[in-house]
């Protein structure tokens, strides 16, 4: 009896070790699999090793990620409890680098959103891409000359560059040719793939900017993006384990693709059958659905703070080389449930 007592506490204990999600130091511990963005979203600390990227923008994780810092040369970071300003060593370099260049054009200074999380993969809340350490949000709002408090930087709202009172119409009282620099100047690095704007920004730049229009192309309408541009790296060079996207079409990408999104059709509701069962809720992203790599560095011993903290060394900017870019994969953003206003 107490042989077979033992038997079954033994197995219960197995059962729930498989199960069973543990935080140790920061790093998430489990045994075979869990809902992706519960594990990677409840993780503080980054792993332990070489900086890499795996997987797509949109389905993959990082290993050796580097902190952006709270504030440097031109920029400061925001939305800190987030735990979001983690990013490839080339990601951190190109935003400290853009940082001091956009202050050459007369920009104050930029205010950085979300990089990725720690060992990246999916989030809690918020973003379908951001999840290898390659994706940065750069706010279109201006950089205080103050460095401001941890508070201020929970608190300080957006700014959208759209007139909400029109349909996909840029606010020309708070759009000005600086922010045209601006996202320009972004588009021109190398190793930039694509910049993700809202629609009717990338409109306006199509219609109003006379400078040098090569990298136009890069800037690709999507939606959202009136309060913030979301800056995108290529896959490092030989990074094998990094899914690159393909390349971007050939143009300004001021033509029909752009067009179609001043059409109904993007922003059309679903159809709906009314005689149709409700569908069933989707499939959650299990560690086990990204590459094999994730389940590995989920589990990974965690970085110390002092040794992967913002002042790690990496790469400087001029060691990256350039590399193509692609098309807006619409995994990346979700749509919106409502047509906006179009009065």
């Amino acid at each position: 009896m107490e042989k077979q007592a033992r038997g079954v506490c033994k197995a219960s204990l197995l059962a729930l070790s498989m199960i069973s999600i543990l935080t140790i130091d920061g790093a998430s511990a489990f045994a075979q699999d869990g809902p992706a963005k519960q594990v990677f979203g409840n993780i503080t600390l980054p792993s332990a090793g070489p900086s890499a990227s795996y997987g797509s923008y949109a389905k993959g994780c990082q290993s050796g990620a580097v902190a952006l810092p709270t504030e440097g040369q031109g920029f400061q970071a925001m939305r800190l409890s987030r735990n979001r300003r983690w990013g490839q060593p080339q990601m951190i370099s190109f935003i400290e680098r853009f940082a001091k260049d956009a202050q050459k054009i007369g920009w104050p200074g930029l205010l950085i959103g979300d990089i990725s999380q720690p060992r990246g993969g999916p989030m809690l809340t918020g973003h379908a891409s951001h999840q290898i350490g390659l994706d940065a949000d750069i706010w279109w709002r201006q950089m205080p000359s103050q460095i401001m408090s941890a508070e201020q930087r929970e608190t300080t709202p957006f700014i959208s560059m759209l007139d909400k009172s029109k349909f996909l119409t840029v606010d020309d009282r708070k759009w000005s040719p600086l922010n045209a620099k601006l996202v320009m100047m972004a588009a021109s690095y190398p190793q930039v793939e694509r910049i993700f704007v809202n629609p009717a920004i990338k409109q306006k730049l199509c219609q109003s900017w006379t400078g040098d229009r090569t990298f136009m192309g890069k800037i690709r309408p999507i939606y959202g993006h009136d309060e913030h541009f979301h800056v995108r790296l290529e896959c490092p060079p030989g990074a094998t384990n990094c899914k690159p996207q393909a390349p971007v079409g050939a143009g300004d990408g001021c033509d029909k693709s752009l067009a179609w999104w001043f059409t109904k059709e993007p922003w059309a509701a679903p159809k709906k059958d009314p005689n149709a069962k409700p569908p069933k809720p989707p499939r959650p992203m299990m560690v086990s659905d990204l590459p094999k790599a994730c389940t590995a560095i989920a589990s990974a011993p965690s970085a110390g703070r002092a040794s992967n903290a913002a002042q790690n060394s990496y790469a400087p900017l001029e060691a990256q080389t350039s590399g193509s870019g692609g098309p807006t994969p619409p995994s990346d953003v979700p749509r919106p449930s409502m047509r906006p206003s179009s009065n």
